[in-house]
């Protein structure tokens, strides 16, 4: 006959499980397991790396930011929390303003344009969907930061050479030679569609506090590829220092790129930059040194050093903390075949026609 008596061990623990569930519910007492009540611990995050055991930088990320190059006069290094909160509070409400809905019985602009200015260039814009100029103060060390510039300890960027003043001023010379629409080669790179707008790019890779701060990294043993959103420009930088340096005459788009590792971290020392993208007006000396290192799982940090005594007076530095995405980066279609710089230059030409035909005969 089958028997549901219980041992006097097996009962013994019965009456405990059920004393211990009983205050558990009542009053709240720990119940059947300490362990559960536990706080758990939390997972250490461990650098990620490539087969050859290199730290691992591949992925999407992005360095959009509210926090400008050079420090606004009367700021700490570092903001306070009341002052970051009335940043970030400025930014969100702009959003949210400027991204309404278009009335789309509104008249047209007026004639020259609505007075806006940047990349809308006093044409207006739909809103400000398409925007993404970033809506969080930089953070680096725990810091919210002032500035990107961290030397000079002031977050400025030092003062220019004579030398730089005269190249200024020998530019500005050449280009009264030509009208703004004489040629292409008059008009900036990125309405060329050339290169990013600002120095996306780089180097150094700054954000341009617009819109596709963003970029995708690939690693080989080899070679590291930063393919920039911005005007799809992908740059690629062989490991292992120097084979063969070009001629300082021959000065590639963003210039030619050695990266090495210390560590850790990877430092590319770029030299050769074209005199179109050098930063500042910098001179065929510039040379740009970054250093990419991974400060957590959502986090690169960038620094860079630029280096040209024949513009500044010193070198100076900054720190750009490059977050995660969890989205791909799609090709940046720049004019959709750059339509618009063949319009400005035959429109350009369509204005010198007028102007001929009206003035009077001699």
């Amino acid at each position: 006959m089958a028997t549901c008596a219980r041992t006097r061990s097996s009962n013994s623990e019965w009456l405990v499980r059920v004393l211990a569930m009983t205050a558990f519910i009542v009053i709240g007492l720990p119940g059947w397991s300490v362990r559960a009540q536990q706080p758990a611990r939390a997972k250490r995050w461990t650098q990620p790396r490539t087969p050859d055991g290199r730290p691992d930088f591949q992925g999407s990320w992005t360095n959009a930011t509210l926090t400008p190059l050079q420090r606004p006069a009367g700021q700490q290094r570092a903001l306070t929390q009341e002052q970051v909160e009335k940043l970030e509070k400025i930014r969100a409400d702009t959003i949210e303003k400027l991204s309404r809905s278009s009335d789309p019985n509104r008249t047209a602009p007026p004639k020259g344009g609505d007075g806006s200015t940047g990349a809308a260039g006093m044409v207006g814009g739909y809103n400000y969907f398409w925007i993404d100029a970033g809506d969080r103060v930089a953070i680096v060390n725990g810091e919210h930061r002032s500035s990107l510039i961290v030397d000079p300890p002031d977050g400025r960027i030092p003062a220019t050479t004579p030398q730089a003043r005269e190249r200024q001023m020998a530019r500005m010379e050449s280009n009264r030679k030509f009208g703004a629409f004489d040629n292409p080669e008059n008009r900036p790179i990125a309405e060329r569609c050339i290169m990013s707008f600002g120095s996306n790019a780089g180097p150094p890779m700054l954000p341009n506090y617009f819109y596709n701060n963003n970029y995708t990294i690939v690693q080989t043993k080899d070679h590291v590829m930063i393919l920039t959103e911005m005007v799809h420009d992908a740059r690629i930088i062989r490991l292992g220092g120097p084979k063969e340096r070009l001629p300082k005459h021959i000065r590639p788009w963003m210039g030619q790129s050695f990266g090495r590792w210390e560590a850790d971290t990877l430092v590319v020392e770029t030299t050769n930059i074209h005199p179109l993208q050098g930063f500042g007006g910098a001179s065929e000396d510039l040379k740009v040194i970054e250093r990419f290192h991974r400060a957590d799982e959502t986090t690169i940090l960038y620094r860079f050093t630029i280096d040209d005594p024949s513009t500044y007076t010193k070198p100076w530095s900054g720190e750009v903390p490059f977050k995660a995405m969890n989205e791909l980066i799609y090709e940046y279609a720049c004019h959709e075949g750059n339509y618009a710089l063949s319009n400005i230059l035959s429109g350009a030409r369509a204005q010198e026609r007028d102007s001929l035909a009206k003035k009077p005969e001699q």
